[in-house]
């Protein structure tokens, strides 16, 4: 039987796991905390507003992003502790021990801004 945190890494990748998902959500990352009217999420990703929906509901369900009013407004933005929190899943176990081979995912968030 998987274990939660493998249910959970499944549900986010599967989320993940669609260019226009992985769009959005990349989009939300950069934008930072303060998030992004839905608005603008559309216009800056050319996509159809009920497209969008669809894929933030994706989104919202697997915890990578969340949302709120402010005034007419939707404001989504990416859960960065959730987002963290799949990429420590991933290498949790990382090349059993070798630390050589994880150097390149340790460099790159070394060199990562918000790091």
């Amino acid at each position: 039987m998987a274990s939660a945190k493998a249910v959970r890494a499944v549900e986010a990748l599967s989320a993940l796991a669609h260019e226009g998902r992985l769009s959005v959500f990349r989009l939300l990352v950069r934008a930072g905390p303060e998030g992004l009217a839905a608005g603008d999420i559309a216009r800056k990703l050319d996509v159809l507003p009920n497209t969008l929906s669809a894929n933030l509901t994706v989104l919202a369900g697997a915890g990578l992003v969340s949302s709120r009013r402010d005034g007419r407004s939707i404001i989504y933005k990416a859960d960065y502790e959730r987002m963290a929190g799949l990429l420590n899943f991933l290498i949790e176990d990382c090349c059993n021990g070798d630390a050589s081979i994880c150097a390149p995912v340790a460099a790159t968030a070394a060199r990562a801004a918000c790091c």
